[in-house]
């Protein structure tokens, strides 16, 4: 039978070719099919199966830096959950166990004052409340707040063990952070000490560098006159000082000079009558600075009278510039070398108040045995309390208040500037614009103040190594990604002072300690000998009734009865543990606990803030308790800001919520954002950025649809590499390639590199060129074609990695496209392992040809688009160009290739030399030109390629002679199916 006549020419084709067909839809549906994933997986017992599926292997651990519970996740925590995820996934996917038990921060501060707000709004006074039922407030806070973020993150597609998380508020947990606390006191490390510390006068609390944050604040300045009482130019001259905290002033007890700043004596010459600092006055001043000191006072004419030596200013003793106020200040003040001093701002000369800085602290204490020869009380005044007020310890400025309860600048600097010009000490005053700390939880100002506290020492009194060379040792032994972290970190506690671990606070876990009312000795200690029985009373009381415990009537004599001989000549600290000591002990009562983790962690992650918080603390701890570091390595994330790099705010309008991407695009979407970002700096989000990535993630889609729809033809019968055409075999190299890549980036936790290295193979290597070639032979080719069941082998190949790879990054998709090719009640995409590549699929010289051939291929589809946007030609199948190859390289390339197959054209003829003048070129592609001509011939009714052979078969005279030979294997199937 003749198929060549009118009715056999109408007839569709279509139902003869090997359309794509897949139930994937292009438009994804994240914000509604996401949801409908997670309640799959929960039947499923994701978790679990995940557990099950990697029992044996070997252990990586990322360990959870816990959030805060106190209020709905924002796009900074999401960023920093799905890194966490996408290390876990990644690293259970390249066949590791690798589990991840999400935890919370649930005590201090910010809880704290949320129910205090509850009681102020309710006219109720926490005073009034007793401390058990308060704390029992706080943790149904902390609850709450626990049970609506875990639904947060797991929206975000965050898979771990959400039903069995840790809790810094969990009894066994708040008995291992006193258990901890306790270790230092047995190793002689803790200790009271009275030191400056940052003290939040609104939050009524000792701060640690970690809550802090600097903020511009302006402050008043003031240059002082301190007359020289005694040596050098005594009665004579003054040394003058400059400060941006007046209120110091009455706690002021030394100045402090540099060995190696030069200094000399002036004498002012001219001067505006009236002016503070007058007409015949002197000086002593570092040199560098002089001329800025005299602008400031308004001195018009000044001489340098001689110089300063430096074994002088020893000798030199002032008085005090409020001396015979209210009949105070009568002492003196000695000059004290200090590094720490400049002559890059102020005079050369620092005002020192022991009470309210570390480094006066550290001058004053460190000089005690001079001070004492001389004559001069060392111990540290108390000048305010507090509650911001002046103390007894600052005559005739009692009551005045540094800062107000609500964080506002009181009167005590004006008192000061007042009582210093009347005493004509007063040289010049002006305001200051700097970075001043302020608490992050109330933004307020801080202001260093004197307080007894319980501190960690950093060193070791006993002249082995201290906590701070342990901890750099550890420093130096830990992976930073990225390396710079380590430097960042090693810098922190090089400068750090000893850790203040004390809070004046009620939620959290005290600092279980009694300290003997005479003597002054701490229990539990390496000299009581009832010491771990005492241990082990505390621990296991708060295992049963948590750290509630220690605040019951009769606790002291609870855990000391049996243990001292009168527990009343014991005082019980009543202190709150600062709550980075919780998180810094995380370690140890879930990584050392938990049969499915392990200790150290391979791992900790967090934002680069956390330099100064979760690492340093948990540094600290464990190199004090264990010697070491509890991770071997340190990931840090940056910031995330707006679109225009500047912070988030509700003011500027310029928040994004992880809520509302998810509602808006889903939470792929927000994920794909975090993986194509460079994480280890700060990010940006907006609008345009979300854009972005939604257009990327459509094109992929769209790849991975195509996949589906090719693969439902394939029936698992493979070819054999050595039997496939070249591109197929160029392919599978690519593949190799990204193997390589992607097993090595998801180690070095380099997910932008992976993202983008798959983002390009997907939509250049395979939509743009792969597919673009084989479409022709998938869809027309006969059902026994050697070249078609290659591709479709080596599709099987692209999609099992592709989706696999990309499945730690976007779990929905990855799943949604998985279970749409292997439907299955129990499967998920996510309990595979990356496919192993064969080494056999790598091969450069066949990469290097088939990158040449690409570039001559780029000239080709160059040409045509010309002629298409002249609309001398429809599709490129209306096509036969000449190409003309001049560059022996390329045309060695593609001599041996269907230069029409390649360029999706009918015909195509390689032509050697550099071809006419008017042929189309590429600057970046030289030794190439191409004549586009049409296509001769007649158009196949099945393929659309326009060739001369076409009508040259009687059966099927409309048809080319590979789709002739394609109908016949169909009609002969249908036939023998009948």
């Amino acid at each position: 039978m003749t198929h060549g006549s009118d009715s056999a020419q109408k007839r569709d084709y279509s139902e003869t070719l090997f359309l794509p067909k897949t139930d994937f839809p292009m438009r994804a549906g994240l914000p509604q099919r996401e949801p409908e994933l997670i309640a799959r997986w929960d039947r499923l017992g994701m978790y679990a199966r995940l557990r099950e599926a990697a029992k044996g292997r070997e252990k990586f651990v990322l360990h959870d830096g816990p959030p805060y519970a106190n209020g709905n996740i924002h796009i900074g925590t999401g960023l920093n959950k799905i890194l966490k995820d996408v290390v876990t996934r990644s690293m259970q996917m390249l066949g590791y166990d690798s589990n991840y038990v999400p935890g919370w921060d649930c005590h201090g501060l910010p809880i704290e004052w949320k129910i205090e707000e509850q009681y102020r709004a309710r006219g109720k006074n926490k005073d009034d409340v007793p401390i058990i039922e308060f704390r029992k407030e706080c943790r149904q806070f902390a609850e709450h707040w626990i049970n609506v973020q875990r639904e947060e993150f797991r929206r975000l597609g965050v898979e771990g063990d959400w039903q069995n998380p840790y809790t810094t508020m969990n009894f066994a947990a708040e008995a291992q952070i006193a258990r901890e606390l306790m270790k230092f006191a047995m190793n002689g490390s803790l200790y009271r000490g009275s030191k400056p510390v940052m003290w939040s006068v609104v939050e009524k609390t000792a701060l640690a560098e970690a809550e802090v944050e600097y903020q511009d604040h302006t402050s008043d300045m003031i240059w002082v006159k301190f007359p020289i009482a005694a040596g050098p130019e005594a009665g004579k001259a003054f040394v003058v000082i400059w400060t941006t905290t007046p209120w110091t002033i009455p706690g002021n007890r030394a100045i402090s000079f540099h060995p190696r700043v030069e200094y000399g004596l002036y004498r002012i010459t001219e001067a505006p009558a009236g002016n503070w600092a007058a007409v015949g006055e002197c000086y002593i001043l570092a040199d560098r600075l002089a001329a800025e000191v005299f602008a400031a006072a308004k001195v018009e004419r000044y001489e340098r009278v001689r110089d300063l030596d430096y074994g002088e200013l020893p000798e030199i003793v002032c008085a005090h510039p409020l001396k015979g106020l209210a009949g105070g200040y009568g002492f003196d003040v000695p000059l004290l070398p200090g590094e720490h001093v400049t002559d890059e701002t102020g005079t050369g000369f620092v005002h020192t108040a022991p009470g309210h800085g570390v480094e006066d602290f550290e001058v004053w204490t460190a000089h005690k045995a001079l001070l004492e020869s001389r004559g001069i009380d060392p111990a540290i005044p108390y000048t305010v309390d507090a509650d911001g007020y002046f103390t007894r310890d600052a005559p005739g400025l009692e009551g005045r208040r540094v800062i107000t309860d609500k964080g506002d600048k009181g009167d005590a600097n004006q008192a000061v500037i007042d009582a210093l010009a009347a005493a004509g000490m007063m040289v010049a005053r002006g305001r200051l614009k700097h970075q001043y700390p302020h608490s992050w939880r109330s933004k307020k100002p801080v202001i260093f103040r004197n307080t007894p506290q319980w501190f960690i020492s950093m060193e070791d009194d006993r002249g082995e190594d201290g906590l701070r060379a342990k901890a750099l040792r550890a420093i130096a032994a830990t992976r930073f990604v990225p390396e710079s972290g380590k430097n960042r970190l090693s810098g922190m506690i090089e400068q750090r002072p000893d850790w203040v671990i004390s809070r004046q606070r009620a939620w959290g876990v005290p600092i279980t300690v009694f300290v003997h009312r005479d003597t002054g000795e701490v229990i539990p200690g390496a000299g009581f000998a009832q010491s771990e029985a005492l241990i082990e009373r505390i621990g296991a009381a708060f295992e049963a009734e948590g750290a509630d415990a220690w605040f019951a009537e009769g606790a002291r004599e609870r855990f000391l009865s049996g243990l001292v001989e009168d527990p009343a000549e014991w005082e019980q600290v009543g202190d709150i543990l600062d709550v980075w000591f919780d998180s810094g002990s995380t370690h140890a009562f879930v990584l050392e606990v938990r049969p499915d983790l392990k200790w150290p962690a391979d791992v900790y992650l967090e934002g680069s803030d956390q330099h100064r918080g979760w690492f340093h603390s948990s540094l600290l701890e464990s190199c004090g308790t264990r010697g070491r570091a509890p991770y071997d390595a340190v990931i840090t994330h940056g910031f995330v800001m707006d679109e225009e790099g500047r912070k988030m705010s509700k003011s500027l309008g310029n928040v994004v919520t992880p809520q509302d991407v998810i509602k808006q695009s889903g939470a792929d979407i927000l994920r794909l954002w975090v993986v194509s970002s460079d994480y280890a700096e700060d990010l940006r989000i907006g609008p345009e950025i979300l854009k972005t990535n939604v257009e990327s993630y459509r094109k992929l889609r769209n790849t991975i649809r195509w996949l589906l729809g090719s693969l439902a033809h394939y029936d698992g019968v493979d070819v054999a590499e050595a039997e496939m055409p070249e591109l197929e075999r160029y392919i599978l190299h690519r593949l190799a390639e990204l193997d390589r890549l992607v097993r090595r980036a998801y180690r070095d936790y380099d997910y932008k590199r992976i993202t983008h290295a798959l983002l390009n193979f997907a939509a250049v290597d395979l939509s743009a060129f792969y597919f673009d070639i084989r479409k022709d032979a998938l869809y027309c080719d006969p059902a026994s074609s050697v070249r078609r069941r290659a591709c479709l082998t080596v599709l099987d190949r692209v999609f099992r990695r592709l989706i696999v790879w990309f499945a730690p990054m976007l779990p929905f998709t990855m799943e949604e496209a998985w279970l749409s090719r292997f439907p299955s009640e129990t499967g998920s995409v996510h309990f595979e392992t990356a496919p192993d590549t064969p080494d056999g699929w790598y091969d450069e010289a066949l990469a290097d040809k088939w990158r040449r051939i690409r570039r001559v291929r780029r000239v080709i589809t160059g040409a045509l688009e010309v002629e298409r946007a002249a609309k001398r030609i429809g599709a490129s199948l209306e096509a036969a160009p000449d190409v003309y190859v001049d560059d022996d390289a390329l045309f060695t390339a593609v001599a041996d290739v269907d230069l029409a197959e390649i360029s999706i054209t009918s015909q195509a003829t390689l032509r050697r030399g550099a071809g006419p003048v008017e042929a189309y070129r590429l600057d970046e592609v030289p030794g190439v030109a191409v004549v586009p001509r049409r296509a001769e011939g007649r158009k196949c009714a099945r393929s659309w390629r326009i060739l001369p052979e076409v009508g040259t078969d009687p059966d099927w005279p409309d048809l080319s002679l590979r789709d002739a030979a394609a109908m016949r294997e169909f009609e002969a199937a249908r036939a023998a199916a009948e």
